[in-house]
């Protein structure tokens, strides 16, 4: 929002919000930096935030409107996909005929406007509102879908009972009930409104589980599992049938495990969802996978590099051969490493293309191929033939034998660029696992560009609490990770004054709240990058332990998971105690 500075002058000194002595300073600054004046007034604390936004709102003549203590309609709010109104800061409060009233922080956000126009055929009003106004309103998202699904969940189980009565009185074949059933309005709607919910919570799997007497549901958010409801145990049949039906699987298989896939469209963004169906004493237990189909937009910085193992990243990503290999246990983002890396090589003059178990994201101009190993499709006869496919980059969803090493390696000396994952617990410890493969280790040195261990860690919600710690959670923290080197990094990324010390350094607690009850909101990496030094190379010629390799890649400046993670949380992006949860699980 552009308004004059004399404009903005006038009106702060004739409504006394700001001194002329603070709005001088302020200009003269802004005048340096290239700043706006109230930005700078706004940074020095000279004038509230909200208070600005009011200011600006009465000079351009833009309607200001408070949104704290109101409740909104659900089938207003939700007009605009929650993940939109979070992203953009744009909330639906008032729908009138052929107009949609809309709140923000911003009203120059001309795309954000614009896509709500498309999606509603409604003409957009915007108002400027305040942080504690987007707030309230964000709450009400959860809330409302909360109410919106007990609702549907209570008269859809209900008519799930009467339909399956009405079924077993008539005498049906048990198949055609099954078919009917998951083909009915009541269990497509179930499935759509738990879909609907799960994705809202921001959830990365879900799972319906079979009990005695009920049928538990459950969401993983932020890589903890967390009780969602409980319905009742006739729903189950309609449930795991209609699943069935979207994953393209046999409806009267009760006693084998199935796999499937289907997409689906939740808050105005594409899913695909993973289906793993396994057969449990009281009946199937189903796990869905959620998989956003577009991960575009994410950068290394994002997923949580920084400092010198973000410049050995990009050091590494200039070359045109070698092969670069991400490390960690299942579900630590290795894949999502992954796509990040090939998203930013993801260029007109290069040809890429990957063989992967299964495909979790849809990339654009990228050849995806996803193997078959029921039909004899595995990873070492696809990357044979892929390699024939002319690719500058390759990437092999993960390397499970010598073959596949083999494989890869070889494409890596023959002028291929490849990415790839292990299954090891450090950076360190994937020489050893390829050497164990057999793989010989002047290939290793040949090849290897650099390998990156990582975990996920929860990140702290905006609302956290700071304190300093004692002398004896010093001591304690001193006992897990080397906190010299910690201090070290933070001063060279200018995270804390050159002359701090650990006494200086502020951390964090979750604070829980309505919007975040666990005081943590998303996930973030923590990662140790192994650049392929000559030192290190000396090291693998020798077979030396992964122990050996890995202080030696420490005497040469890299952080390991531990120390990473201890940044982070100086840095106030995670706690203390999520650290080292993940690191000694």
């Amino acid at each position: 929002m552009y308004i004059s500075d004399t404009h903005l002058k006038s009106f702060l000194a004739d409504a006394g919000l700001v001194s002329q002595k603070d709005f001088d300073a302020a200009d003269v600054e802004a005048k340096k930096t290239g700043q706006q004046v109230g930005d700078v007034l706004k940074a020095k604390n000279a004038i509230g935030e909200d208070e600005l936004r009011r200011t600006y709102a009465y000079i351009l003549g833009i309607p200001f409107v408070s949104l704290v203590g109101t409740t909104i309609k659900y089938d207003v709010l939700s007009m605009i996909p929650e993940p939109v109104a979070r992203r953009n800061n744009i909330i639906a409060y008032n729908h009138n005929a052929e107009e949609l009233e809309v709140a923000m922080l911003d009203t120059d956000d001309l795309a954000a406007i614009d896509f709500i126009k498309k999606k509603t055929h409604l003409k957009v009003l915007p108002r400027l509102t305040d942080v504690d106004s987007i707030k309230t309103a964000l709450k009400q998202y959860q809330q409302g879908l909360k109410d919106n699904l007990g609702d549907v969940i209570g008269r859809e189980t209900a008519a799930l009972e009467k339909t399956a009565a009405d079924l077993v009185a008539a005498g049906e074949g048990k198949e055609v009930d099954l078919k009917e059933i998951a083909e009915g309005i009541p269990a497509v709607r179930i499935v759509d409104t738990l879909i609907r919910h799960a994705n809202a919570q921001n959830a990365s799997d879900i799972h319906i589980e079979p009990l005695e007497q009920t049928l538990l549901i459950r969401y993983r958010i932020d890589g903890i599992l967390h009780d969602a409801m409980e319905l009742p145990k006739h729903a189950a049949a309609a449930l795991t049938a209609r699943i069935k039906v979207l994953a393209n699987m046999r409806l009267d298989e009760h006693r084998l495990p199935q796999d499937g896939r289907f997409g689906a469209e939740s808050g105005g963004e594409k899913i695909s969802f993973r289906v793993s169906i396994l057969p449990t004493y009281y009946g199937e237990k189903i796990v869905m996978r959620l998989l956003r189909d577009s991960i575009s937009g994410f950068t290394l910085e994002s997923v949580g590099f920084h400092g010198s193992g973000l410049e050995r990243m990009h050091e590494a990503m200039r070359k045109t051969t070698g092969m670069i290999l991400t490390t960690g246990p299942t579900g630590a983002g290795k894949s999502t490493t992954l796509y990040t890396l090939l998203d930013i090589v993801n260029t007109p003059d290069v040809n890429i293309s990957t063989i992967e178990d299964p495909i979790e994201y849809q990339m654009p101009r990228i050849n995806q191929t996803q193997v078959r190993p029921d039909i004899g499709f595995t990873f070492a006869n696809g990357l044979r033939s892929l390699v024939r496919q002319d690719p500058d980059i390759v990437m092999v969803g993960e390397i499970r034998d010598k073959e596949t090493a083999s494989l890869a390696i070889n494409a890596a000396l023959t002028g291929h660029l490849v990415l790839s994952t292990l299954h090891t617990n450090s950076a360190a410890g994937a020489v050893a696992r390829l050497l164990d493969m057999g793989v010989e280790p002047f290939l290793l040195v040949s090849t290897l560009r650099v390998i990156i261990g990582q975990r996920l860690v929860r990140k702290l919600s905006p609302d956290k609490e700071k304190y300093e710690l004692s002398r004896d959670e010093q001591t304690q923290l001193e006992r897990v990770v080397d906190v010299g080197t910690v201090l070290k990094a933070l001063k060279e990324e200018k995270a804390v004054a050159a002359n701090a010390t650990w006494k200086n350094v502020s951390f964090y607690k979750q604070k829980e709240n309505g919007q975040t009850p666990s005081g943590y909101s998303g996930r973030v990496g923590i990662y140790e990058v192994l650049p392929m030094t000559s030192t290190i190379k000396e090291l693998v010629m020798k077979n030396e332990t992964g122990d050996a390799i890995e202080k030696q890649a420490r005497s040469e400046g890299m952080l390991t998971m531990s120390e990473d993670g201890i940044f982070k949380a100086a840095q106030g992006v995670t706690t203390i105690e999520e650290v080292l949860r993940v690191i000694t699980e």
